[in-house]
C-alpha cells in the first residue's frame, strides 16, 4: 500500500499539478493586486471617486450589536472584474504556449531522417524491387 502511494505521489502528472496548483496562487495574488491597486482606482477615477468595494444596498441597519444586512455587490464586481482578469490573462498565456508548441512540432518534422530511418527506407525499397522481379 505505502509503494502505491509513493507511486502514486511521485508521478510526473502529480507533481506537475502542485507546481501549477503553487504558480497559480501566486498568479492570483498578482491579479488581485492589479485590480486592487491599479484598475479599480483608474475605475474610480473615470466614475468620479466611486469605491466599488464600499458600493452596497443595506437592507437592515445596524442595531446594537447585530451588524448591518447588506448587499455588497461592490465587492461582487470587483471580484467578477478579477475573474475576467485571470480569465483572459490565462487564455493569452495559453494562447502563447499552443503557438510554442507548434513551432517545436514544425521544427522536429523539418529535421532529417535518422541514419536508422534512412536504412529502414533503402531495405524497404530493395524489398519492392525484389517483388517486382
Amino acid at each position: 500500500m505505502l509503494k502505491e502511494f509513493k507511486d502514486f505521489a511521485l508521478k510526473g502528472n502529480i507533481v506537475d499539478l502542485a507546481v501549477g496548483v503553487i504558480i497559480g496562487g501566486a498568479f492570483g495574488k498578482i491579479v488581485t493586486s492589479l485590480v486592487n491597486d491599479i484598475i479599480m482606482p483608474l475605475l474610480s477615477v473615470l466614475t468620479g471617486g466611486i469605491n466599488f468595494s464600499d458600493l452596497r444596498i443595506v437592507l437592515a441597519p445596524a442595531k446594537g450589536e447585530t451588524g448591518e444586512v447588506a448587499f455588497r455587490y461592490g465587492a461582487f464586481l470587483q471580484s467578477t472584474i478579477d475573474f475576467l482578469i485571470i480569465a483572459v490573462s490565462i487564455f493569452i498565456l495559453i494562447k502563447l504556449l499552443s503557438k510554442l508548441q507548434k513551432k517545436k512540432k514544425e521544427e522536429v518534422k523539418a529535421t532529417a531522417p535518422s541514419k536508422e530511418e534512412v536504412l529502414l527506407t533503402e531495405i524497404r525499397d530493395l524489398l519492392k524491387e525484389n517483388r517486382e522481379v
